[in-house]
Formats: C-alpha cells, sequence, structure tokens
C-alpha cells in the first residue's frame, strides 16, 4: 500500500505539463565512420494539439552546421514522439558532407517541476538508409535533448495571415494519415520565394522555387481532421505573382495544384482527415 501510495504521488512529475513548445538542445551521436560522429542539436518546436512543427539545427561548429524543417506528432498518453525531417532550410558543411535525412522516435521525460528537469531522448533512423545524395549510407543513432525555453501558447495567428488574406484554393479529403507534399516554381524559374505555414506554424522558411522540390510531410491527426498548409508569396520574382506546383501524395492518391501568392493574398489548402471515405 506504501508503494502504491508513493507511485501515485509521482505521477503529477511526469504526466502534468506535457507542453513540448520551445526550445530544445541536447546532443546527436551516429556512427562512428559519419562525418560529424557526435554534435550537438537544437529543436524548436511547435505543439498545435499534439502536431508538431518546428525545425531541428545541427551544429558540429561556426563553419559546420544544418538546418531543416520538421514535423510529426506527440501521443500524450504514451509520451512518445515521433518527428520528420523535411526540406533543408540553411547549410554550411564540408564539400565530402551529405546530409542524412532523420526520422526521431523519442521519448518525453519530467523529473520535476523546473524547465531543466525536462528531457527527450530515443533513436533515429534514415527512411530511406541514404544521404541526400541517394547514395551514401546513414547508419542509425541516438539523441538526448533537454528543454532550453518554454513558450506560453497563444491564441492568435502569425503577423504573416493577419497582414494577408488566406484564399482558399482547395479542400481535399484523405484517408492516410501522412501526406507528402512538393512545391515547385510553375513555369519558368524566376527567384520566386516562399514561406509554408502549417497550423499558423513555419515549416518552410523564404526558400526559392526551382525545379527541385521544397518537400514537407504533414502527419494528419485523428484528434484533429483539418489542417491548413498555407503559401506565403515572400516575393514576386521576376515574372508577377508569386506562382507555384503543389504536388500532394497521401497515400495512393495524388492532387496537383496552382497556387498564386502575391502581396494581399495567401494560398491557403484545407486537408480533411475522412479515413471512412472512399476516393
Amino acid at each position: 500500500m506504501i508503494m502504491r501510495l508513493l507511485i501515485l504521488s509521482l505521477l503529477p512529475l511526469f504526466t502534468a505539463g506535457q507542453d513540448l513548445n520551445g526550445k530544445w538542445a541536447g546532443r546527436l551521436v551516429m556512427a562512428p565512420s559519419g562525418c560529424f560522429p557526435t554534435y550537438t542539436i537544437q529543436f524548436e518546436l511547435f505543439d498545435s494539439s499534439g502536431i508538431i512543427t518546428g525545425t531541428a539545427l545541427h551544429i558540429s561548429d561556426s563553419f559546420n552546421y544544418v538546418k531543416k524543417s520538421i514535423a510529426g506528432s506527440f501521443i500524450k498518453d504514451s509520451n512518445r514522439l515521433i518527428l520528420e525531417e523535411g526540406a533543408i532550410l540553411d547549410f554550411k558543411i564540408k564539400q565530402d558532407c551529405v546530409p542524412c535525412r532523420k526520422k526521431y522516435t523519442l521519448t518525453y521525460h519530467r523529473g520535476g517541476n523546473a524547465i531543466a528537469d525536462e528531457q527527450i531522448r530515443g533513436a533515429w533512423v534514415s527512411p530511406a538508409d541514404k544521404a541526400a545524395d541517394g547514395k551514401t549510407t546513414c547508419d542509425p543513432g541516438t539523441i538526448v535533448l533537454n528543454r532550453l525555453t518554454k513558450i506560453e501558447k497563444k491564441n492568435s495567428t502569425t503577423p504573416i495571415t493577419q497582414n494577408k488574406t488566406n484564399i482558399l484554393v482547395r479542400e481535399i479529403k484523405l484517408d492516410s494519415c501522412t501526406a507528402e507534399i512538393e512545391f515547385f516554381d510553375n513555369g519558368q524559374i524566376d527567384g520566386d520565394t516562399i514561406s509554408v505555414y502549417v497550423n499558423n506554424r513555419p515549416i518552410v522558411y523564404r526558400q526559392m522555387l526551382k525545379a527541385q522540390a521544397i518537400s514537407i510531410r504533414l502527419p494528419i491527426d485523428t484528434k484533429r481532421n483539418i489542417q491548413e498548409v498555407v503559401m506565403v508569396g515572400e516575393n514576386l520574382g521576376t515574372i508577377p505573382p508569386n506562382t507555384a506546383l503543389m504536388i500532394i501524395n497521401a497515400g495512393k492518391e495524388r492532387f496537383q495544384l496552382y497556387l498564386t501568392a502575391d502581396e494581399k493574398r495567401n494560398a491557403m489548402v484545407r486537408f480533411i482527415y475522412a479515413p471512412s471515405l472512399k476516393l
């Protein structure tokens, strides 16, 4: 009975405040053969009802770093966090090194009430076992991060969506739990630069549209069946307006949309999770 009471008294330390919003920092371990077997990694995470978006910054030193978008889901009942890296937002590394796209399987731990007592840790793999060049092998590794800061949730939209009108291009009903989304320049490559927000959280920031895709993975939360993806035109390029080809792959379905954005309008696509729908 005493042991049972002790366990019950400790439960709030691990179950209360499971809010991943904020900055996390720690160490990532790769195989000894990697360019940087051990290095610093920082996550900036935005938690919207279990849907996680943000960035992952890999830092070996001031001359070697890679910043990527990151997205996934957090299951509070099991403290399980699944994250997958998407587009490369910025990088500066040695010529003979190639970034590995990583998928993280982590768990959340809290040993006390202080921010410093919160930790996420686990393992990572490369989904294709290959680096960005499609040739270099990416062996799995481990990762441990501690919370640095906490961001309080606010019931407001981001300034970029307040200053412009979101124009709904299409609603897409999906029965798949994930959607792979790619953005290309629509036609002639003319310097169009975009940012992409998912549920008002930045996923892609000021990336130029090219022949190579800007890719993101959109996890569909079964508890939040509507996800809104907004493309913001950061400039008009040399041939106004800012236009993009958006390709969506979800399960066996493929969609192709043409998006337009300018100084007053953003392009929005709304995804609705409908598992019983027969497409």
